[in-house]
């Protein structure tokens, strides 16, 4: 009688085990995430990804966002704004300028990447050019952005007094297409 009450919860035990618990179809015995696009369904645009991550700070995952998009649309005026955008924020100031520099060729009248390129330009220590820059970006913008103007005045006042940040924080924003704004604080 002992050995029947043991066993009795031993065979449900091994029914149980025997049942599909609803895993992994047979067909598709991956444990890995399915590559590409879900049929069905429409994939986010790798841009709006990339800005939200942006805005959350999280820049190596908007960075892997903007590439998406590049990938998606082509190196296009955005593209590589944005890719320059995240490699600044990540403190690449190469690539960033050389992506940057990239974006207002393909379109000289857009204005962010100009912005961008200021920023990169003050975080080397070029300030002069940064001014022009940033001169330039004002003109196209037409004086709308506030954040624009902002790095222009502050790009001024540091080329009139080269000591200027010791009594300031040195935030310059960088701005993207549309209505977003990152912050970017320099640490002179």
């Amino acid at each position: 009688m002992a050995a029947r009450k043991l066993l009795l919860p031993l065979g449900i035990g091994l029914l149980a085990a025997c049942q599909s618990a609803g895993g992994f179809p047979a067909k598709d015995a991956s444990p890995f995430a399915p590559a590409g696009a879900v049929r069905g369904e429409e994939a986010v645009d790798g841009l709006i990804v990339g800005h939200r991550l942006m805005a959350a700070g999280e820049h190596e995952l908007a960075l892997k966002a903007y590439y998406r998009a590049a990938a998606d649309r082509g190196l296009t005026v955005d593209t590589l704004s944005a890719l320059g955008s995240a490699n600044l924020s990540l403190g690449r100031l190469g690539q960033a300028e050389r992506l940057l520099r990239r974006a207002i060729d393909d379109d000289e009248t857009f204005a962010p990447a100009w912005n961008n390129l200021g920023v990169v330009l003050m975080e080397k220590g070029e300030v002069a050019e940064a001014s022009r820059v940033f001169r330039t970006a004002f003109a196209l913008d037409s004086g709308r952005s506030d954040s624009i103007r902002e790095n222009l005045r502050l790009s001024l006042a540091k080329l009139e007094k080269p000591s200027y940040d010791q009594d300031n924080t040195g935030e310059f924003s960088l701005v993207r297409r549309g209505h977003g704004q990152y912050l970017l604080l320099t640490k002179h």
